[in-house]
Order: structure tokens, then C-alpha cells, then sequence
């Protein structure tokens, strides 16, 4: 039985041009520079232009109603959509922002040997038959970053069996392990954090410290991982000082080896970009962007001129020659809205982030971090006039440069509590002083959170033992336990 019926929907759709605003909020100056870059690639009717004068073709009207360019008949591309008197690019939306041809300072990059290049290093100075040196290249491309061997010297062998048709001992491959753990740095090849820090103390003259150190890695692990100070004083006869050497050998060794060749390179490949830049003068603060990568954007002037040709003809128009109008027209529409879509994000992120600052004014002039205000979200998606979404992307992985560092927008949003006098404080004040009243504590005895919720009280912060819990994890503090010193 067939039934008809008519039946009304409310839908929200966000159109192509709205999602590419979206994604582009959520990028990073990094980020945006290389999205502009394939987008100049991708996109021939986009490239980019100078501050050279033009006169009818660099940026877009604001007529996007077609959506779909496959559907458009030729009759309806209007040329005027694609004229402007205006060259300057919209984005540019602060006087003191430059573009990447205003600084075309070359940067050398210099590129280091990779900790895995010097392992192979090391293994070509060793007298090894062609095979061994096979064997021992796949063990070293199975250590990672950090220093470590953590696969089964079992599935290595089944490995070289089925991939490179070598078949091997457990033997043979313990004996080219231990070769490699001979390597630099002390430590390599281990599998274990324990086993990496007892090949790094056999390379150690054998001093009493030393050899101490040793034996309580080796046989008391667990209970120096915790912190079981008593129980290693007892089981080994020994006194504090002898206990406090020791440990201070073993917190001069690298739980990392791997590190030493892979720091310096990483660290120079994230270094933080900020996306922002407030400057303080005289107390006056001044807000701009940090747009001196970012190209500037305009419309290939040949694609507007072969828009015009097609449009001027219109008696002669083929089939052939309607696609290609349409074909135009498309990349044309699509350069209009990317540029339109970067215009709009930089307008969002200096709404949002002058919004920041009128609410954290105190911090920007000062650096102090007590004098940061509660605040969250939606106080920014209030004053803004933005969706509490907008302002998650617009704050999320950005960065501004103040005059005391650079920060992530992430650190000036904070709950809000009540001290005992019933004023609002951020949450972040709270941290600092857990913070130092564990710096101060006696090491030897450090405080649990309930003696921490004792000491916030008493100086007027009331809060809940598992709130100090929470907020001590968040500062990367461990338990009373695992803080104590001898």
C-alpha cells in the first residue's frame, strides 16, 4: 500500500564555505602557511601577488550563491564578481604585519646525523662477516628513539626468517645484541629501563658509590623505584650517606639514551611559533598577528582576463566552450572563498584573543601570574558573539608572545573558586601556592594531600583532599611517597 504524506524539517547545514572557515580556524601559523602553500598549488587561478597595483583583479565581492559550478549555466557568471579596486589583500589586517617577501632572509637549516645513522656508524668500524652485519643492521632498526630494544629477541629471528630469509639463533642474536650494547651511548640496546641503567653503570669506575648503585638496581629495583628507602637501608646494612651516593650516581645516568642524538633535532624542528604578538609600551597594549610567513594572496589576472574573453564572446559559444567558462568560473569561486575564508579566521582570532586580554589586562602589564582572573569559554563566546565551539578552535594549539614569554591561549582560561571570604579566585592560584607549599615541605617527610588540604585551608583556599589530588597531578607532582629525599 503506497502512502504519501508531506512532512516539514528544521535542519542546520554549514555550507563548503563555512567548513573550510572551521578548518582553517583550527590550524596554526605553521600550519596555515603550508595550507596557503598547497592551495596556491592546487588552485592555478590563485597565486601570489605583491603590493604592485592592479587594477580589476585581486580580490573577490561577495556573491557565492551558487554552489555547485557544475550546475551553472554561462548566462549567469557575472564578470563584476570578479573586479575590485582594492589590491591590498584582505587578510592583511594589521598595519604591522609583513609578508613573507618583506623578509626574505635565507635561514640555513642544518641537518644532524640521526641517533640510528651513528648506531651504523659504529657497527661499520666492527670486523663482521656480510651476514652478521645484516643481522645486526635489522636489530638496530628495531631499537627506538629512546635507546630501546623492547621486541623479543624471538620475534626478531622469526622476522629475519620471513623477511630477509636469514635463519639465526637466539644465540647468535644475543651475541650481536651484546655487541651493540657495547655501542655509544652507554645504554643502548637494553630492553628494560633497569637493564639500561646497569649497562650504563658497568662503564663506571668501580667505586663504592658505584658498585653500590649497582647492586641496588640489580637486586632491589622495585623497592628504589618506590621510594623504599628503609627497606634498602636494612637489607644492605648501610647508613644514609652511603645510600645518598649511591642514588646520586644513579640520577646522573640517562633513562633515555637515545635522547642525546634525537634532542637537539626535535627541539629545533617544534620550536613554538606564536600566533600571536601583544606588545606593552608606556601601558598601552597592542595586539597584531603574526602573519610575517603568510604570502600574500591575489587572483591570476590571466584567469580573470580569460573569464572575460569567454564572456565577451557569447555567439560563438560551443559546448567545448561552456565547460571551459564553467571550468573558470569554478576556480575562480574557489580562490574567492579561500581568501575570504582566511580573511574571516584572522578577524576571529583577534576578536577572541583581544577579548583575552581585556579580561587578563593585569597579566599582559605585569607577567604576574596570581593577577589571572577566572575564566572559561563561554565569558569569551559571550563578549565575542561567538559559538563556545568557535572559541575551542580559535584558542586550541595557539600561541601569543608577550613581553615575559610566549603562552598557550590554553593558559589563560582557569575555573573559578571561593576563598573563605567568599571571592571568586582562579584555580590557577591555587596551583601556585600547592605548588610551593610542596617546594617548601621537608623532604624527608613530605605531605600527603590531606596535610596539602590542611595547609590551603589555613591559608583560606577550602577545598576538597581530592581537589588537591586532581590539581597536584596536574602539575606533574607524584605522591608524598615518591617525593621523599634522604
Amino acid at each position: 500500500m503506497l502512502k504519501q504524506q508531506l512532512q516539514q524539517k528544521l535542519q542546520q547545514k554549514l555550507s563548503p564555505q563555512q567548513i573550510q572557515v572551521i578548518r582553517l580556524l583550527e590550524l596554526t601559523a605553521i600550519e596555515l602557511e603550508e595550507r596557503i602553500k598547497q592551495e596556491l598549488v592546487d588552485n592555478p587561478a590563485l597565486e601570489e601577488g605583491n603590493n604592485e597595483p592592479q587594477s580589476d583583479t585581486d580580490t573577490f565581492g561577495d556573491d557565492m550563491q551558487n554552489e555547485e559550478g557544475s550546475n551553472e549555466s554561462a548566462e549567469d557568471i557575472s564578470l563584476g564578481d570578479y573586479r575590485s579596486e582594492d589590491d591590498i589583500p584582505d587578510y592583511k589586517l594589521e598595519a604591522d604585519n609583513f609578508s613573507q617577501k618583506d623578509r626574505r632572509e635565507e635561514i640555513p637549516f642544518s641537518g644532524n646525523s640521526s641517533f640510528h645513522d651513528n648506531l651504523l656508524k659504529q657497527l661499520g668500524l666492527r670486523n663482521l662477516s656480510e651476514q652478521e652485519y645484516k643481522i645486526a643492521e635489522y636489530i638496530i632498526g628495531n631499537i627506538d628513539d629512546n635507546g630501546y630494544l623492547q621486541r623479543p629477541l624471538s620475534a626478531i629471528s622469526d622476522d629475519l626468517i620471513f623477511q630477509v630469509g636469514i635463519d639465526v639463533s637466539i644465540e647468535k642474536l644475543e651475541e650481536l645484541l651484546q655487541l651493540i650494547q657495547d655501542f655509544e651511548p652507554a645504554g643502548v640496546g637494553a630492553s628494560n629501563l633497569r637493564e639500561c641503567l646497569l649497562l650504563q653503570l658497568e662503564r663506571r669506575p668501580a667505586t663504592p658509590a658505584n658498585l653500590l648503585a649497582y647492586k641496588i638496581i640489580d637486586e632491589s629495583f622495585d623497592e628504589f623505584s618506590k621510594k623504599h628507602y628503609d627497606k634498602i637501608l636494612k637489607q644492605y646494612g648501610i647508613d644514609e650517606s652511603q645510600l645518598k651516593d649511591a642514588i646520586h650516581e644513579i640520577t646522573t645516568l640517562n633513562p633515555k639514551p637515545g635522547n642525546i642524538w634525537g634532542d637537539s633535532f626535535s627541539d629545533g624542528m617544534s620550536q613554538v611559533v606564536p600566533d600571536f604578538i601583544v606588545d606593552v609600551q608606556d601601558g598601552e597594549i597592542t595586539l597584531s598577528l603574526n602573519n610575517s610567513q603568510l604570502p600574500e594572496l591575489r587572483i591570476n589576472r590571466s584567469y580573470t582576463q580569460m573569464l572575460e574573453d569567454y564572456m565577451g564572446n557569447k555567439q560563438n559559444q560551443t559546448r567545448e566552450r561552456k565547460d571551459a567558462l564553467l571550468f573558470v568560473k569554478q576556480k575562480l569561486d574557489a580562490a574567492q572563498w579561500f581568501v575570504d575564508a582566511v580573511k574571516q579566521r584572522q578577524q576571529t582570532l583577534l576578536q577572541t584573543m583581544q577579548v583575552i586580554i581585556d579580561l587578563q589586562k593585569e597579566f599582559f602589564l605585569t607577567g604576574d601570574e596570581s593577577t589571572l582572573k577566572p575564566m572559561i569559554l563561554k565569558d569569551v563566546a559571550e563578549r565575542t558573539g561567538f559559538d563556545i565551539s568557535t572559541i575551542s578552535r580559535a584558542s586550541n594549539s595557539k600561541y601569543v608572545q608577550t613581553n615575559f614569554g610566549i603562552y598557550p591561549l590554553k593558559f589563560f582560561f582557569s575555573e573559578s573558586m571561593q576563598n573563605d571570604s567568599g571571592e571568586e579566585i582562579s584555580s590557577r592560584e591555587i596551583k601556585k601556592i600547592l605548588q610551593e607549599c610542596i617546594e617548601h615541605e621537608d623532604k624527608r617527610k613530605p605531605l600527603a594531600d590531606d596535610k596539602l588540604c590542611e595547609l590551603l585551608k589555613e591559608k583560606g583556599y577550602v577545598i576538597a583532599r581530592r581537589t588537591v589530588a586532581k590539581y597536584r597531578e596536574q602539575l606533574g607532582l607524584p605522591v608524598a611517597r615518591l617525593r621523599k629525599e634522604i
